[in-house]
């Protein structure tokens, strides 16, 4: 979610938000840190099989050491391997069979010499220790890093969110998107008094006998790197379930009875979610939300959760219609994300728009579940107030880039009009649900996503793909009276451009088929009196009398 304020900032004024990475990818200004994050390297051919992370947070110092270690598959000989670290963080040692290892360092990358070289197909494994005092955010999660605040009470209240930043920030691992550990276990350790809620299923606590005690943790699905997560606070919990989904919820005590009225919309949204994407995908790991410090994250099987108990984003609704203070935003949207971005994940960053474009469509086929679907596209259209068409959704690949922030809505509202050239919401249903238990728990790109939703219409949709994700302008219908006639075109970027179009004569809708070139309209009509179905389809349209 971290894009979505500079789309809220158009509408509240939101400010103090770090976009300079962002702003120099779009400058085409990339350094070698961008490569060797972005770029899967000899030195990255390697599947991670499993992290173990075993770490003491010391909230005074705010300090954390430990270890990681790291279990992983080479895809061929490896002698060398990349781990990424942010290059603030001290590596203490690196161990692979208790033989101490020779590194190197490059920006925020580790390269380790084995002691042992892993052959292709064969298991590797090391424990890299470290220490260090790990960036703190200036503005979670859009800036990412450690939070470090207090309750109310004035008990420590620690948080951390990396999506963009990198995990590396505070812990070591192969960081990138492309590869996700099948398991994760953190034992964490904490001050006496405080609790740590990380990812998957409790496993116990132990007090250390040191002034601390040790929470475990342990996912058994894959998982996004930057979703691993950790936080710490004096925690009141309740619990529910949902077939046999456990649902847990982890608050500060004094929010106690705000969240148990608030998160009673767990269960309407788990009805329609599995309705229109099939199955929670992570039931063995359980799901939970969590009260945070900042906003909120999509932290997988463990939510974050910082909307103040507040319905909208905020108490903003970010349509404008007031559609969007019917439902908390920050429950809707994160969890949507367990769907697409945490189960379907992008290979490369820079296809982010299959996390966060489905992931804002997920708000609207939540309002559809409720309220039914002339809300839903009143929502969608809403949402377009803050997009600026200015930039591509896709990014650059290899370089450590996302695109435009429009991916967000924009990416939702061409979902939408994809809908809408189906024409058949029982085929569109059918569709999106399919590709979502199709691609379960798997890394895919949008080409994959292109194709899926290609096949399933006999419209093709390649050149509409093309046009709202790898071009910055939407597509302009232009009508134009000639020769005493109405006719129609689009003006695209991409050549031989194709898209049927609902249009509004007299308010009954009728199906036009325009291309690059001119043609007539059938319909005898005034110029003025033809209107697009604005609900349903993104686009421009000029009229040229």
């Amino acid at each position: 979610m971290k894009k979505i304020i500079l789309i809220l900032a158009v509408f509240i004024s939101a400010s103090n938000i770090s976009c300079a990475q962002v702003l120099s990818n779009k400058e085409g200004k990339y350094t070698e840190a961008d490569s060797l994050r972005g770029s899967l390297r000899q030195e990255r051919a390697f599947d991670v099989q499993k992290y173990h992370l075993k770490l003491k947070v010391e909230p005074e110092k705010q300090f954390i050491s430990g270890s990681n270690t790291i279990s992983f598959i080479a895809e061929e000989n490896l002698s060398t391997i990349q781990i990424d670290l942010f290059e603030n963080m001290k590596v203490d040692s690196i161990l692979q069979n208790g033989e101490t290892l020779a590194y190197s360092r490059k920006h925020n990358a580790v390269f380790i010499d084995l002691d042992e070289s892993v052959k292709a197909d064969e298991k590797g494994e090391i424990q890299f220790y470290y220490s260090g005092k790990p960036i703190v955010a200036r503005n979670a999660p859009w800036d990412g890093g450690f939070v470090w605040d207090e309750d109310e009470n004035g008990d420590p209240w620690i948080g951390v969110a990396v999506q963009g930043t990198g995990a590396s920030l505070w812990y070591p691992n192969k960081d990138h998107q492309s590869d996700e550990p099948e398991e994760v276990q953190l034992d964490i350790a904490v001050p006496n008094g405080l609790m740590n809620v990380s990812n998957g299923q409790f496993l116990g606590e132990k007090d250390l006998g040191n002034g601390f005690t040790q929470w475990s943790w342990k996912t058994v699905n894959p998982i996004n790197n930057y979703n691993v997560m950790i936080n710490i606070a004096n925690y009141d919990h309740f619990s529910d379930s949902y077939g046999d989904l456990d649902l847990d919820y982890y608050v500060l005590p004094y929010n106690l009875e705000k969240a148990k009225e608030q998160f009673k919309e767990v269960k309407p949204m788990m009805d329609c979610f599995y309705d229109k994407f099939g199955e929670y995908p992570f039931v063995e790991d359980g799901f939970k939300l969590i009260e945070t410090p900042y906003l909120g994250m999509e932290h997988q099987s463990a939510v974050a959760y910082g909307n103040e108990y507040k319905m909208g984003y905020l108490g903003n609704d970010l349509s404008g219609t007031g559609i969007g203070l019917k439902w908390d935003y920050i429950i809707i949207h994160e969890s949507g994300h367990e769907w697409y971005g945490n189960s379907i994940t992008a290979k490369d960053i820079a296809d982010m728009w299959i996390h966060e474009g489905f992931t804002s469509y997920s708000e609207a086929v939540y309002v559809e579940c409720r309220w039914g679907k002339e809300e839903a596209l009143e929502y969608l259209k809403g949402t377009r107030r803050g997009l600026s068409n200015d930039a591509t959704i896709i990014g650059d690949y290899g370089v450590n880039s996302e695109g435009s922030g429009d991916m967000y809505f924009k990416g939702a509202n061409l979902l939408n009009t994809i809908r809408s050239i189906y024409d058949d919401d029982e085929l569109w249903w059918k569709t999106l649900k399919d590709y979502t238990e199709t691609y379960k728990h798997q890394i895919i790109d949008t080409e994959t996503t292109e194709n899926f939703f290609d096949e399933a219409t006999n419209v093709n949709l390649d050149p509409i793909f093309d046009q709202y994700l790898r071009h910055s302008n939407l597509p302009k219908l232009e009508f134009r009276k000639n020769d005493g006639k109405i006719q129609a075109r689009w003006v695209t970027d991409v050549e031989n451009f194709m898209m049927p179009v609902d249009i509004l004569i007299d308010e009954k809708e009728i199906r036009i088929y325009p291309t690059n070139d001119w043609q007539n309209l059938k319909q005898k009509v005034a110029l003025d009196e033809i209107k697009i179905n604005e609900l349903e389809f993104y686009i421009e349209a000029t009229y040229k009398k």
